[in-house]
């Protein structure tokens, strides 16, 4: 549900504004109104340059933390943010620079490549004798035979299309190739000192690490110490100037928990304040609070965003059909049982700051696990197809049933009734969210549609059941289309013509008969993905069990059992992974674009941010 907010608004001499904004941080549950979003002085600018800097260094100090888990640098101050970023801009600017001559030294290396590893000591000894030796390459269709007895060339090599050869005589001779300039260093002087670097290299990549494991922590106490900054500067400039500059207006939301103690705490004071419960038109920030189940689902309402103040928090509601809809695309209840015990395997290694996530997916399990045992499939093994007690295969939705002379699976049907009462569902809430927003006069067209489709879907139903037969069914239809209609296209908007309201029915006629045939057909991916899911685990199965039966022969020797295990093993935990990953994407396909769109919610209300101290708030952690 959405926590109930009070409206402070404050009255503060200029003098003691400093000091009160002081007791609202230390306070830390009003959320303040910035209404004035005017230029921020110059003083701002550089501590916003420096947070922006600030998270960049943490950034690329995080990539080099994470290579090395030690944190033991003693030797070293990492007390000061100013000597942090100077000690890594110095390690870097250093690592940079024998990167480069790293680079240049191959660079030379890669030159010899085709003149191979020689030395320059028989080469100078030749020269100090009066012979000229050359280098030279060119395309090897443009080598000239001639040369090697003209010029006494000698082939060093041939590789990619081009003849490296030398020519040694006593005097300089032109030949039409490419003159190759050589540097005068020998190869396995190169070579020891590119050895060199690469360790030296290597030892203060890793001593950046190790700096950067250390002092991380110093960067992070920095900018939360600049966000708090940051804010206390936004919440000053957020105040009114009220007469002359001498008095501060100041208006914030208070959850009606914490509203008491803000109220002692100014009573107290020469502040004048009033407070009043918010309305739906204030668009008050909003804070959400749920038990422990639904509250786990708090995060998908979150991604789509929050309600506004005059709606309603719609998790309690799409909790259980999130949950269901993961338990279909899963459709196993072995799997379902996996993500049980691995989610609390999980609990026992992870941080007390994942136990949401961990709850979350072992909740996700246990309906997996429901859901997967009506459908009759654990690890890909059809249930209905093994001895367990009758009783339980009768409350197994499973094969096929025929209506209408053709036969359909069982899966397909549910997918598409569980689709009709999710959209039927939504609208219910859209025609009951727009009557408590606007009045029942001003709702009547989400009526209307409720009452044609959600009318239409019981009467199809109860008819299809034969409890009332198909004249009733037939007159029932017109009298929902004639009442439904009304609603629609004549009293859809009060305040205008009835011209313009036919021709808004109209428009929503042709969108909702569009568009609700696409949303109910996507309820069949519930029973594409489970079905997938299901004859990829039962081809695992018969894949381990061939192997265990002979079929390891041709997988070098190894014995069946073990074979067939790892088939198994391997084979399900990819499975499981994939199906998963589809099982939460769709999901929260159908949540966000079915549902939401269908029930009319919004999601553009205002996070509940308090006023507070960041580095009060990691202190007390």
């Amino acid at each position: 549900m959405i926590v109930k907010m009070n409206k402070f608004t404050f009255l503060i001499y200029h003098k003691d504004y400093e000091t009160f904004l002081e007791k609202l941080r230390d306070l830390g549950v009003v959320h303040v109104e910035v209404r004035q979003s005017g230029e921020m002085d110059e003083s701002v600018q550089p501590i916003m340059q420096k947070y922006v800097a600030y998270k960049n260094l943490l950034k690329e100090m995080a990539s080099y933390a994470a290579q090395c888990p030690c944190t033991d640098i003693r030797a070293l101050d990492t007390t000061s943010i100013e000597k942090v970023n100077a000690e890594y801009d110095m390690r870097c600017e250093q690592i940079q620079a024998q990167e480069a001559e790293l680079s240049l030294l191959d660079k030379e290396m890669k030159a010899f490549d085709p003149w191979g590893g020689f030395e320059w000591g028989k080469l100078d000894a030749l020269q100090k004798n009066g012979w000229k030796v050359q280098f030279f390459s060119c395309p090897e269709r443009n080598f000239d035979a001639a040369w090697l007895d003209d010029y006494n060339a000698i082939v060093i090599s041939k590789r990619d299309g081009l003849c490296y050869f030398v020519t040694v005589n006593q005097q300089l001779v032109a030949i039409d190739a490419e003159t190759v300039n050589l540097p005068h260093k020998n190869y396995s002087d190169l070579l020891a000192q590119k050895e060199e670097k690469e360790k030296q290299l290597g030892d203060d990549r890793h001593s950046l690490s190790e700096y950067c494991a250390a002092a991380i922590s110093t960067v992070e106490s920095a900018i939360v110490a600049l966000q708090d900054e940051i804010d206390l500067m936004k919440v000053r400039l957020g105040g009114e100037q009220k007469a002359d500059g001498s008095l501060v207006l100041l208006e914030g939301w208070v959850p009606l928990e914490n509203s008491q103690a803000v109220q002692t705490m100014f009573e107290q004071s020469d502040v004048y304040f009033e407070m009043r419960p918010a309305e739906k038109e204030d668009n008050a920030p909003i804070k959400l609070k749920n038990n422990r189940i639904t509250g786990l689902f708090e995060t998908l309402t979150r991604m789509y965003g929050l309600p506004d103040y005059g709606e309603f928090d719609p998790t309690p509601l799409l909790a259980p059909f999130y949950a269901l809809f993961f338990g279909l695309c899963l459709g196993d209840a072995g799997y379902g049982l996996f993500l049980v015990l691995f989610g609390f395997f999980l609990k026992t290694k992870v941080n007390k700051s994942m136990y949401g996530i961990m709850n979350l997916l072992i909740t996700l399990g246990v309906a997996a696990t429901v859901v997967g045992a009506v459908l009759g499939t654990f690890f890909g093994v059809d249930l209905l197809s093994i001895d367990i007690p009758q009783e339980w295969k009768d409350f197994m939705i499973s094969g096929k049933v025929e209506i209408d002379g053709k036969m359909y699976y069982k899966t397909m049907i549910l997918a598409l009734i569980v689709g009709m009462l999710h959209i039927c569902f939504a609208m219910t809430v859209k025609a009951i969210c727009s009557t408590a927003r606007y009045g029942f006069k001003n709702s009547l067209a989400d009526w209307g549609w409720l009452l044609l489709v959600g009318g239409s879907v019981s009467v199809a139903t109860l008819n299809f059941l034969q409890v009332i037969p198909t004249e009733v069914a037939t007159m029932t239809y017109y009298a929902l289309g004639g009442v439904s209609a009304v609603g629609i296209f004549l009293l859809n908007d009060l305040h205008r013509n009835v011209f313009m309201n036919v021709g808004a029915g109209l428009w929503a006629t042709y969108n909702m008969a569009t568009g609700l045939l696409g949303d109910l057909l996507s309820y069949l991916r519930l029973y594409a993905l489970g079905l997938a899911g299901g004859l990829l685990g039962g081809v695992f199965n018969d894949l381990a069990m061939q192997a265990q039966g002979g079929l390891s022969d041709f997988l070098w020797g190894i014995p069946g059992w073990i074979a067939g295990g790892l088939i198994f093993i391997c084979g399900h935990t990819l499975n499981i992974a994939l199906s998963c990953l589809s099982a939460y994407v769709h999901s929260i396909r159908l949540t966000f674009v079915e549902y939401f769109k269908n029930s009319g919610y919004d999601g553009r209300g205002v996070t509940y941010k308090p006023f507070s101290s960041l580095q009060k708030t990691e202190t007390k952690k």
